[in-house]
């Protein structure tokens, strides 16, 4: 028995213009169709806005500057000697009048580090939080 004819089958043809026709509709279809959302942010911030008038205000005065020497006396504000607790009177006195003051912490290398910790406490018990340290390097070196 067979059920097979010998003939030779054909491999189907296919009409690519009327898929691509039918794809066409499709896809206009769904462009059509399709609603598009706003992205919507998922966290509202309030972005803080700079103005000239405010930055000229936050920089009033000098700043301060705190030598720590490897020598005693080992503190000094502004280039005169200072003990600790009239820098800390000083520091308090100046955040009062000036919020956002700035003080500058240079240390010498070989300065004891007590001071440097000593000196950052005081700033923070006044309330100044706008602080910058150096260190500066022998000169024999």
């Amino acid at each position: 028995m067979k059920f097979r004819a010998d003939k030779k089958r054909r491999a189907p043809s296919v009409i690519i213009v009327s898929l691509i026709d039918v794809l066409m509709v499709v896809l206009i279809f769904l462009v059509v169709s399709t609603t598009f959302k706003q992205r919507l942010p998922a966290l509202e911030l309030n972005l803080p806005t700079a103005s000239n008038v405010g930055n000229s205000a936050i920089r009033q005065s000098e700043p301060l500057n705190v030598v720590i020497q490897a020598q005693t006396p080992h503190l000094q504000l502004n280039g005169t000697s200072i003990t600790l607790f009239e820098l800390r009177d000083i520091f308090s006195g100046r955040q009062k009048n000036d919020p956002g003051v700035l003080l500058n912490i240079q240390a010498d290398k070989n300065s004891p580090f007590g001071q440097v910790v000593s000196v950052r406490d005081a700033a923070r018990t006044a309330g100044i939080t706008n602080i910058q340290a150096q260190v500066k390097l022998p000169a024999d070196r």
